[in-house]
């Protein structure tokens, strides 16, 4: 199961382990449940620290992993191996005594938690949202004995994946009923099911001093932003719904100057640690509500909160565009979908729809090819806009159609799942309805600017903020960049050097501020000779 790097990159992990563990494997006669039993006696061998045992869990094949002596509260029905192996080495350590890094507060909040929570999450290993989740209700079993979880490959338990007609992941579920679907962290989790969680945080937050420089978004702007800022020396805050932003649903990146291929989860990763190097004041798990401009910046919060800041840098982002057809909303998670590396498994065998000609639609397209049975392209223009290589590739795959100008009209279900669509052929006008399982949606992105409608900041009519070559809004004090500007080419390494534009520019007013204020005073203030 292990190749040797990995074995050896395992065994430099396992000696974090500073307590005996059990992993407990149930297994049925299924070449999985092999495979299975095969990853826990190589793990296994690699520690002195580690005992295996008979499991006895519902779900075969499966393996928990308990401190010794312990009922097991963390499990995987499956191999958790591909995106899931880090979830596998973090609960081996955890239950060793190995101590999380999350943040200190929120893991007293989960020891606080009253109440039995029995969670269950139906993943796929080819899915980068999944960890996250999966990781942090593991975290959250080991912490509080009231509190266990169990990861389900769906491949593998289709019989229940259709039974709770599960089509996307993660898909989270507590004492049976469903909890919540898609990417959560620790604390978004934690707050779910501590009510009052957002009301205290919400005080704390106002409480807080004024800042220096305040950065709205957590991707790759938001983080370069941040780190120019806190290397001039002055206080700096990163506000974000999550870290990392669109960037954690990309899957290869393959045009990242200087590193040949990363993958999105990796690079946001890397940047959030970048960040936290320099003492970075990172509030996560809020979203702003509107700014404006008093004596300072002040940034109000949907939670209630007020952030105070003499400069403000806006870097939030955008997110997958709707197609905004009747059925989409319907059917989301429910066979209409917008990440096919995460949802893509879900559908072997199946037909399914990718709407969108360009190089996310095609990109979509020939990953899912390898999967599904067959894909229909829908692209409304009368050719598609992806990159000819990728053209090329999609055409010569045998089961991939290509249609241009044909208009989805509507996705159609059974009122439980997606059954298929309906176009429009915007040449000759006739309509067409197409039989499937799933629709993936690509047709771009949408800034994430709707809450800042009605201030003084100047937008297009595609609601992206404008900027000059320095990245300063109309507003003064308040600059922006990334994804939500009207810089002209949606790229990593653009919104980088935007941020980094940015924050030299906030960085620049702080200055001129100060000096005009001290002018200001020396105005003001009586001459010596008139004191004498």
């Amino acid at each position: 199961m292990l190749d040797a790097n990995l074995k050896q990159q395992l065994d430099t992990y396992l000696q974090k382990i500073v307590n005996p563990i059990e992993i407990r494997v149930s297994g049925n006669e299924s070449s999985k449940s092999s495979e299975l039993e095969s990853l826990a006696s190589e793990i296994a061998e690699l520690s002195g620290q580690i005992e295996l045992k008979p499991g006895s869990g519902k779900r075969q094949p499966a393996m928990a992993i308990a401190p010794a002596g312990e009922a097991p509260r963390v499990s995987f029905a499956g191999i958790p191996m591909g995106h899931e192996f880090t979830s596998l080495v973090l609960a081996l350590l955890q239950a060793g005594g190995h101590p999380s890094k999350a943040d200190p507060e929120v893991l007293e909040q989960v020891r606080q938690l009253e109440g039995e929570f029995h969670f269950e999450t139906y993943i796929s290993l080819s899915c980068q949202n999944c960890p996250d989740v999966v990781q942090a209700l593991n975290l959250m079993a080991r912490l509080n004995p009231n509190i266990t979880h169990e990861m389900i490959d769906g491949a593998l338990f289709q019989q229940e994946v259709d039974e709770r007609q599960v089509m996307a992941v993660p898909a989270v579920y507590l004492n049976g009923e469903h909890f919540g679907q898609g990417r959560m962290s620790l604390e978004e989790i934690v707050n779910k099911l501590d009510t009052g969680a957002a009301k205290r945080k919400a005080a704390a937050l106002s409480e807080r001093d004024p800042y220096d420089v305040l950065i709205v978004g957590g991707g790759p702007a938001g983080a370069a932003a941040a780190i120019y800022a806190a290397r001039k020396g002055v206080r700096t805050a990163l506000l974000a719904e999550r870290f990392g932003g669109q960037v954690m649903d990309t899957m290869g990146i393959e045009n990242f100057v200087s590193v040949p291929y990363t993958e999105g989860p990796k690079l946001s990763a890397g940047l959030e640690q970048h960040v936290k190097e320099y003492g970075v004041d990172i509030i996560t798990e809020q979203r702003a509500a509107s700014i404006s401009r008093h004596k300072m910046l002040d940034l109000e919060l949907e939670s209630g909160a007020t952030l105070s800041s003499k400069s403000v840098v806006l870097a939030t982002g955008a997110r997958w565009r709707e197609l905004g057809v009747p059925g989409e909303a319907k059917y989301r998670t429910k066979g209409v979908a917008y990440c096919p590396h995460c949802d893509g498994p879900f559908f072997k065998g199946k037909h399914v729809a990718v709407i969108g000609g360009g190089n996310s639609g095609i990109e979509a397209a020939i990953d899912l090819a390898g999967i599904v049975k067959h894909v229909t392209v829908l692209e409304f223009g009368d050719q598609l806009k992806a990159d000819e290589v990728l053209q090329r590739k999609a055409r010569s795959m045998p089961n991939v159609d290509i249609l241009t100008s044909a208009q989805t009209t509507e996705i159609t279900g059974d009122g439980n799942k997606v059954t298929g669509l309906t176009y429009t052929d915007r040449t000759s006008g006739e309509s067409h309805d197409v039989e499937l399982a799933g629709v993936f949606i690509q047709i771009g992105l949408i800034p994430n600017t709707e809450w800042l409608k009605g201030s003084d900041l100047a937008m297009n009519r595609f609601g992206e903020i404008e900027i000059d070559e320095r990245g300063a809004t109309s507003m003064p004090g308040v600059f922006a960049a990334g994804d939500a500007t009207t810089v002209p080419y949606k790229q990593i390494v653009i919104s980088m050097g935007a941020g980094a534009t940015a924050a030299l520019s906030a960085f620049d007013h702080l200055i001129r501020s100060s000096m005009e204020e001290s002018d200001d005073e020396k105005s003001q203030s009586p001459a010596k000779a008139e004191i004498a």
